[in-house]
């Protein structure tokens, strides 16, 4: 059976010309009554896709037109039909941030790549790290700190020094952001179940802004992170060039 296919795409020149293509060579179906959305651009539009397509739950097949392609296949016009049809399925589970504000308001955002506390003034952040209720590190100073999932693990975390994350090793990334004190901290593995709990000590003078992928929230005094299985995201990916060979291949590389 065929699938009814929606086009979104970037808002750039080339982003524009990838969807009239497919648009003239497949039509379009509104996004209401598709069967799978195709996403044309870049990682960051992925992520934007998926947040916006969040309640349909339906695939997401991305081709890349955009800068960075980590989550994207290549993009081709002739055979999506054929492509889609053998595409391998990949489940990812977001992270939920909750995080409340100087003023005592709650936050709460998904973040499929990572959630990160980063110091908002000249002056190093204070935070202190907990794990499922337990203080383990009483005080980190530096930038920040962010928990990265594995889709998200080659990102900002990769960046930071953190570890890449095979999919399915069932561990988020804990991973210090230029850290001052302690200084030979490179961060840990945590059990994807474990509920990670940050506390910014002096937040008046030390002020730290926490953002889940692209929701930033300014001035917090405390964040909670966890992952939420209730909520599914499913991406498709060519066979010869599926997710898991990619996240091998950036452990590899020079």
């Amino acid at each position: 059976m065929t699938q009814k296919i929606a086009f979104v795409c970037v808002d750039t020149a080339s982003g524009h010309a990838a969807r009239a293509a497919l648009v003239e060579r497949y039509g379009d179906t509104p996004i209401e009554e598709a069967d799978v959305i195709v996403a044309l651009g870049g990682d960051g539009f992925m992520l934007e896709t998926l947040h916006r397509n969040l309640e349909r739950r339906l695939p997401i097949f991305g081709m890349h037109r955009g800068t960075v392609g980590f989550l994207m296949n290549q993009y081709e016009v002739e055979g999506l039909p054929e492509r889609l049809a053998r595409a391998q399925a990949f489940t990812t589970y977001p992270l939920e941030m909750t995080a409340v504000d100087i003023h005592g308001a709650t936050h709460r955002a998904l973040a499929i790549n990572e959630v990160s506390l980063l110091r908002q003034t000249r002056q190093a952040a204070w935070i202190q790290i907990r794990v499922d209720g337990k203080v383990r590190l009483p005080e980190l100073s530096g930038d920040g700190v962010l928990v990265a999932t594995p889709v998200g693990s080659t990102a900002y975390n990769l960046s930071a020094h953190g570890p890449i994350i095979p999919l399915g090793a069932g561990v988020l990334a804990l991973t210090p952001i230029s850290a001052f004190r302690p200084r030979r901290w490179r961060g840990a593995l945590i059990p994807h179940t474990a509920k990670i709990g940050f506390e910014v000590l002096d937040p008046a003078k030390r002020s730290v802004s926490a953002t889940a992928d692209y929701t930033e929230v300014r001035d917090v005094v405390t964040v909670e992170v966890r992952e939420n299985r209730e909520i599914a995201f499913t991406l498709l990916f060519d066979p010869e060039h599926n997710l898991e060979e990619r996240v091998w291949a950036e452990q590899f590389s020079g």
